[in-house]
């Protein structure tokens, strides 16, 4: 049962109480420059939100509602998206810093990554099918049993990704990026 709806609404960092978070249902709201670091937005709805300059650093994302959540310049470290609702699960992230954060076992294709960071993110078993990392940089992210198919990651780097362990048909990884494919041979490249 929820709190609270809000709809159309725009929240700045001083107007924004972390108390009206929990168990909430947001619609077509717009959050700036809000401090929501080790927020609790367990069982919250968000549908067709944005956060722009937001720091959402290990917010608490238990059978959180994300329905088509644009994140932009946002700190996300840590978060745990694979605690989220699944149902109608989607979001995109542009220039976030996604460090740490884990996808295990979503199912989230298509999901648009575009100038972020994604430092040892676990997106093992994730099914990301067509999804595009735009610049991203994933050193140390986990990629085991994940399906890549389709996927754009010709501008991304500092990956080490498995084909023998990871499904890759059809996608696309830029000659520099051959390295990455083959790490595990332990092969000198030139």
């Amino acid at each position: 049962m929820t709190t609270a709806y809000f709809s159309d609404k725009t929240f700045h960092r001083a107007e924004l109480d972390q108390h009206i978070l929990s168990r909430a249902e947001f619609e077509n709201c717009t959050f700036e420059q809000c401090d929501l670091s080790g927020a609790d937005l367990s069982e919250t709805s968000l549908i067709d939100c944005e956060f722009h300059h937001c720091n959402l650093s290990n917010a608490k994302l238990h059978k959180t509602m994300l329905q088509e959540v644009f994140f932009s310049e946002c700190k996300l470290l840590g978060c745990r998206f694979d605690q989220c609702a699944d149902f109608g699960l989607s979001f995109s992230f542009e220039d976030c810093q996604l460090d740490h954060a884990c996808f295990y076992q979503l199912k989230i294709k298509k999901t648009r990554f575009k100038n972020c960071s994604l430092k040892e993110a676990d997106l093992s078993e994730a099914d990301i099918t067509a999804a595009l990392f735009d610049n991203c940089d994933l050193g140390g992210a986990i990629f085991e049993n994940t399906i890549l198919e389709e996927a754009d990651m010709s501008s991304s780097y500092n990956f080490a990704i498995d084909p023998e362990r990871n499904r890759l048909k059809k996608a696309r990884f830029s000659l520099q990026s051959i390295p990455g494919l083959l790490e595990k041979y332990n092969l000198i490249i030139k």
